[in-house]
C-alpha cells in the first residue's frame, strides 16, 4: 500500500491544479445536486418491533401520527384568569381559531377544555400531518403566528414535537471559536501562515462536501437531523489532525533536502498511511452502531463515516497537491522559528521508563477513580425543561408545568386497535386513570372507520423522572392485560416519553454486543496492520479506560451538576439513551487513532533496530509534540459545541473533549510507554500460524523505512537491519 500511495503522492503533487481541479469539480457538482434535488433531513426515534413504534404504526391509520405543536396562553395581567374574565376567555378564542388557519394545519383543540385548575394557563394543541409533508418553514409560521397574536392582554408561548423536528441549532459561535483556538495551535505548532493554513483549508473543504453530501444521502436512508453537528465535530477534528500529521512528516522530508514531490509523495506513504489506518478504525467503530438495531442510530453513524472518509480521501490525495502549490513556500511567512526539539520528550519516556510500574498503576488507579461515577449513570432523555429561559419552550414548559403539574409535558399516548372489539375502551379508559401513576386522562376518541381509539394520559411525574418510565411499563405490563385478557383487541403506548424509553432500553440491552463488535474489529484491524497480538489488546484495554473516564465526568457534570454552571447547564439531565453507545464508538475509533501516529514511529524504530526500549523512547520522542498538538486541536473543537444550548450537544463536546484529553496525555504518554516497557519485546508477540495467514501490509512496518521506497528514480536507499518480529 505504502508504494500506491507513494505515487499518488508524488503524483498530486506534481499536478496540484489537475487534482485540485477534480476535487472543485466534484465539490460544486455535489452542492449543485444537493441544492437542486437535496431532500431535508428527518428525526425519527422510532425503532421496528417497540411498542412505541407499534403505537405510532396505528396512529397512522387515522393521521394522528403526525407532529403536534401547543400554543401555551397565559393572561399577562396577574389577577386575571380565564374562569373570571370573559375578555380573557374571549381573546383566548380568537387565538384558537387563528391557530386553525395556519397552513398544514389539520386541528387545533378547544382551549376550553384544558384550562389549568387555577385557571390561569390554557392549552392549545395543535395536528400536523407527518413529517414528510412538513418543512421548516411550517415552524416559522407558528412562531410568526405567536409574534402578531402576542398582545397587552395575553402571553403566548409555544412547544411541542414540531420544535423538535425542525428547530435550527444556534448561530455556531461556539464551533466559530474553536476553530480560532485551533488556528492558534497550528501556528503556534508549524510557525508558518501557509503551513497552518493547509489543516484548516482541507478539514473546512472536506467538511463542506461531506455535510451537501448528507441531503442526497437520502435517497438511501433516513438521515437523522443532528447528523450534521456530529458530522462537523468528528470531521474537524480528524481533518485537521490528519493533515497535521502529513505536513509535519512532509517538513521533516523537506529539511532533509528532498524535493517537494520528493517528500509529498513519501509523507503520503508514511504518515499517509496511518491515517488511512486510522480513518479506517474510526469508520469501523462508527458503523459498529448497526449493531444497536436502531435504525436512526445506524443512519447517523453511516453519514458521520461518509464524512470521516472523505476527510481521509482529501488527506491523501487534496492535501499533497496543496503542498505541491506551495512547494517551498510551506514555510514562508513566518511568525515565529519553530525547532523540532525531542530532548525534552526523549527524557520524559525515559523518566516513565525507569518507572514504570508506578506509573502505570497509578495512572489505571486515577482513571479508574474518573470512571466510577458511570456506576450511577441513568439514561433518559433532556425534556425542554432543560433548555435556557430565552428559549420559547423552555417558559411554555414552566408555564404547563406550573399550571397542571409536571407530567401535562409528558403525555402518554395509548393506541388501542379496536377493529375486533370495541367494547375494551371504556374498561381500558377507566384502568388507566386508576392507575397510581397518572394524573389524568382526556376523554377517548375513536374512529371507527380507522378501527382505532386514542387516549391520552398525563403521568403525576415528568418525562426525566424514573417513575414516569416505571408508569410505562405498569400500563404495558399490569394495566393492559388485565383489561384485554380475552379480547382480541391490543393496547400500546407510545407518545414522544414512551418512544424515548424504549429506544433507550434497546439501546441498553445491545450495548454489550456493540462494545464487543467494535472492539473485536479494531483488534482485527490492529492486529493486520501492526502483526501483533498484544499492542492491539492493550490499546483496546486502555481506549476502555479513557473512554470510562469520559462518561464519569459527564454523571458528574449533568447529573450531579458539578461544574454545570460553568457550561451553561442550567438543571441537572440525565444522559441522552443513545449518547454513551455514538460516544462509545467515536472515542474508540479516535483514541486508536493516536495508537497508530504513535506505535506506527515505534514500529517503524523497532523492525531497524530491534531495542524494544529504544524504539517506544523513540516514538515518545518523534511524535509527542505532535500528539499533544493534535489533541489540543480537538479539544478546542469538541469544546466549541459545549457552548451549544442543546444539552446533548454539550454532552457530546464535553464527553469528546474530555476523552481525548484524557487519551493524549495520560494513556499516550504515560500508561502507554509503561506498559510497553514492562511487555519489552512480547509487545510484538504474534503466533506463527497466525504470521502466516495474515497477509503483510506495508507501510507501519517495513514498508515504511526508507528502503520501501527505493527502486524510485529519486528514492535514496537505506537498508534496515531486518530483525524479524
Amino acid at each position: 500500500m505504502s508504494n500506491a500511495l507513494y505515487k499518488l503522492g508524488r503524483y498530486a503533487a506534481r499536478r496540484p491544479w489537475t487534482v485540485i481541479g477534480t476535487w472543485l469539480v466534484v465539490a460544486l457538482l455535489v452542492v449543485a445536486a444537493a441544492s437542486a434535488f437535496g431532500q431535508k433531513l428527518e428525526d425519527s426515534m422510532g425503532a421496528p418491533g417497540l411498542d412505541s413504534q407499534r403505537a405510532t404504526d396505528l396512529l397512522a391509520r387515522s393521521n394522528q401520527a403526525g407532529l403536534t405543536a401547543q400554543v401555551v396562553v397565559t393572561p399577562t395581567d396577574r389577577s386575571t384568569t380565564f374562569l373570571n374574565s370573559a375578555e380573557a376567555r374571549a381573546a383566548l378564542s380568537k387565538v384558537q381559531v387563528a391557530a386553525t388557519q395556519l397552513p398544514k394545519v389539520l386541528t387545533a383543540t378547544d382551549p376550553a377544555a384544558a384550562i389549568s385548575p387555577d385557571g390561569r394557563v390554557a392549552v392549545i394543541r395543535i395536528q400536523y400531518p407527518v413529517q414528510n409533508q412538513l418543512a421548516p418553514s411550517d415552524l416559522e409560521n407558528l412562531k410568526e403566528f405567536a409574534a402578531k397574536t402576542q398582545s397587552s392582554q395575553l402571553q403566548l408561548e409555544l412547544g411541542g414535537d414540531l420544535f423538535f423536528a425542525f428547530e435550527q441549532p444556534g448561530t455556531g459561535v461556539g464551533e466559530a471559536l474553536g476553530l480560532v483556538v485551533a488556528v492558534v495551535i497550528l501556528l503556534v505548532t508549524f510557525g508558518s501562515l501557509i503551513a497552518m493554513g493547509l489543516p484548516i483549508g482541507l478539514a473546512l473543504f472536506g467538511l463542506a462536501l461531506g455535510v451537501s453530501s448528507m441531503s442526497l444521502l437520502t435517497y438511501l436512508i433516513d438521515v437523522p437531523s443532528w447528523a450534521p453537528v456530529i458530522g462537523s465535530m468528528v470531521g474537524l477534528g480528524v481533518g485537521i489532525d490528519y493533515a497535521l500529521f502529513l505536513v509535519t512528516r512532509h517538513r521533516e522530508y523537506l529539511s532533509q533536502g528532498l524535493t517537494v514531490e520528493e517528500s509529498a509523495g513519501r509523507a503520503v506513504a508514511t504518515a499517509g498511511q496511518a491515517v488511512v489506518f486510522a480513518g479506517g478504525t474510526v469508520v469501523i467503530a462508527i458503523l459498529g452502531l448497526a449493531v444497536a438495531g436502531v435504525p436512526f442510530m445506524t443512519a447517523g453513524g453511516i453519514a458521520v463515516s461518509i464524512i470521516v472518509l472523505i476527510m481521509v480521501v482529501a488527506s491523501i490525495t487534496l492535501l499533497p497537491a496543496f503542498l505541491g502549490l506551495a512547494g517551498s513556500w510551506i514555510n514562508r511567512l513566518a511568525v515565529r522559528r519553530v525547532e523540532v526539539r525531542t530532548a525534552g520528550w526523549q527524557r520524559w519516556a525515559r523518566h516513565v521508563s525507569r518507572h514504570a510500574v508506578a506509573y502505570l498503576v497509578g495512572g489505571t488507579v486515577a482513571l479508574l477513580a474518573v470512571a466510577a461515577p458511570v456506576l450511577a449513570l441513568r439514561v433518559g432523555t433532556p425534556d425542554e425543561g432543560a433548555l435556557p429561559e430565552s428559549r420559547t419552550e423552555r417558559r411554555a414548559y414552566d408555564l404547563v408545568a406550573k399550571g397542571f403539574g409536571p407530567g401535562i409535558n409528558g403525555p402518554l399516548v395509548i393506541a388501542v386497535d379496536i377493529s375486533k372489539d370495541a367494547s375494551v375502551v371504556q374498561p381500558l379508559v377507566d384502568a388507566v386513570k386508576a392507575d397510581k401513576g397518572i394524573a389524568a386522562a382526556a376523554p377517548a376518541e375513536v374512529n371507527t372507520t380507522a378501527g382505532l381509539a386514542t387516549l391520552v394520559a398525563f403521568p403525576t411525574t415528568g418525562p426525566q423522572d424514573s417513575a414516569t418510565l416505571e408508569t410505562v411499563k405498569r400500563l404495558r405490563t399490569d394495566v393492559f392485560p388485565s383489561v384485554l385478557r380475552g379480547s382480541v383487541a391490543t393496547a400500546h403506548v407510545g407518545g414522544q416519553t414512551a418512544s424515548f424509553a424504549d429506544v433507550g432500553a434497546r439501546v441498553n440491552d445491545r450495548l454489550p454486543y456493540f462494545v464487543g463488535a467494535v472492539i473485536l474489529l479494531s483488534v482485527l484491524l490492529l492486529t493486520l496492520v501492526f502483526r501483533s497480538i498484544v499492542v492491539p489488546l492493550k490499546a483496546a484495554a486502555l481506549n476502555l479506560l479513557s473512554i470510562g473516564a469520559s462518561f464519569g465526568v459527564m454523571v458528574m457534570v449533568f447529573q450531579w451538576g458539578w461544574g454545570a454552571d460553568l457550561i451553561g447547564l442550567e438543571s441537572t439531565v440525565p444522559i441522552v439513551p443513545f449518547i454513551p453507545m455514538f460516544m462509545f464508538a467515536i472515542l474508540f475509533g479516535l483514541s486508536m487513532d493516536y495508537e497508530v501516529f504513535l506505535l506506527s514511529r515505534v514500529r517503524e524504530e523497532y523492525l531497524v533496530t530491534g531495542d524494544s526500549d529504544a524504539s517506544v523512547v523513540h516514538g515518545i520522542a518523534t511524535t509527542g509534540r505532535l500528539i499533544t498538538s493534535a489533541a489540543l486541536i480537538m479539544v478546542a473543537v469538541f469544546l466549541g459545541f459545549v457552548m451549544s444550548n442543546d444539552p446533548s450537544a454539550k454532552m457530546f463536546g464535553l464527553g469528546l473533549a474530555v476523552a481525548i484529553f484524557i487519551d493524549a496525555t495520560v494513556v499516550r504518554m504515560i500508561l502507554v510507554p509503561a506498559a510497553m516497557k514492562l511487555l519489552g519485546h512480547a509487545n510484538w508477540w504474534l503466533p506463527r500460524r497466525l504470521a502466516r495467514l495474515l497477509p503483510v501490509v506495508d507501510g507501519l512496518g517495513e514498508g515504511t523505512t526508507e528502503s520501501a521506497l527505493s527502486g524510485y528514480e529519486d528514492a535514496v536507499e537505506v537498508q534496515p537491519v531486518g530483525h524479524q518480529v
